[in-house]
């Protein structure tokens, strides 16, 4: 009886990737006070601690529904891509997969939705009314369309960060409704929360470029148009190699030419954007143009996920400087 329970546990637990939904939670508290409350500064904490559990559960409620739907829709492709990581159909019924997907979203969306009449934004209710509404879209059909698939997840992604700087502004014009006619504050705010969103997006979109080129032959059996099947697996990775050498010229570009703080970057600032995302940048080009077969593109896809997480853990260096 206790191992069956563990094993739906487990399974459950697989089925809404919950590394992933970790990795959002971190995400968003990092955000929250390491970056939105140095930077408020002398106004103070304005999301309450129960407020920004609101909204974590709301956006893993969503984020977890999505990545439901998308097994449900990619049973096909699973099966030719990692028969050994088929839950929906093996595990779990086409039936169950559906409810749950929906359970989730209807509770991501009615978190959401309260979350943003509680400070009153309509920028926050639509956006936990769009992000469902393109998640399903995206499963059941433009993840198999050229690049739209890859441009709706990365968005999606960069979302996230945003709900930080939205719910904050919105309580700020709540609290303080005559403080944002002359204070660069929400400037502020939104410039350095919409990097990490930026950065969010373009690592994203980079990795779900190297994860079509694991997926391409799943992708082709059942004439999906991702980037690798369209044009082939070279200009496949000479895309990634330009997009991978924009970023890491970016990165070091704002942490050697661009001064945010009184005192400048800090040798911590220097090492995060060396060692932390450059070398890390570097590495991943060298992995996806020695892959030889469909599984040697995860390690780099594995790459690709610590550099987002250093990418985060750069907020710890505006929370030491403000």
């Amino acid at each position: 009886m206790i191992e069956a329970i563990l094993h739906k546990v487990t399974t459950f637990l697989r089925l809404i990737r919950w590394y992933n939904l970790l990795f959002i939670l971190i995400l968003i508290w990092v955000m929250e006070k390491w970056v939105a409350v140095p930077l408020l500064g002398p106004w103070g904490e304005q999301i309450p601690t129960w407020m920004l559990l609101l909204m974590m559960g709301a956006v893993v409620c969503i984020a977890a529904g999505g990545y439901v739907i998308n097994d449900y829709f990619d049973i096909k492709i699973d099966r030719i891509n990692r028969p050994e990581r088929l839950i929906v159909s093996n595990t779990v019924t086409k039936t169950e997969a559906m409810w749950t997907f929906r359970i989730l979203t209807i509770i991501g969306i009615i978190l959401g939705l309260g979350l943003a009449w509680l400070v009153h934004s309509s920028s926050l209710a639509l956006v936990f009314v769009l992000v469902p509404g393109l998640l399903w879209f995206y499963s059941a059909s433009y993840k198999r369309q050229f690049l739209i698939g890859n441009l709706i997840v990365s968005l999606a992604a960069s979302v996230t960060p945003m709900v930080v700087a939205i719910t904050n502004v919105a309580i700020l014009r709540l609290r303080f409704p005559d403080l944002l006619d002359y204070t660069t504050l929400v400037h502020d705010l939104y410039a350095w929360i919409g990097g990490f969103a930026f950065f969010a997006f373009l690592t994203t979109f980079v990795r779900e470029i190297i994860k079509d080129l694991q997926d391409a032959p799943g992708d082709r059996e059942l004439e999906c148009h991702s980037l690798p099947v369209v044009i082939g697996t070279m200009p496949t990775k000479i895309v990634v190699t330009i997009l991978t050498i924009i970023i890491m010229a970016s990165v070091l570009y704002l942490n050697f030419a661009v001064v945010p703080f009184p005192h400048g970057f800090t040798d911590l600032s220097t090492r995060f954007a060396l060692y932390g995302l450059a070398v890390p940048m570097a590495c991943s080009l060298w992995l996806v143009w020695a892959a030889r077969i469909e599984s040697d593109y995860r390690m780099p896809q594995l790459v690709w996920k610590f550099i987002m997480f250093i990418g985060v853990m750069y907020a710890f260096v505006i929370h030491s400087q403000c």
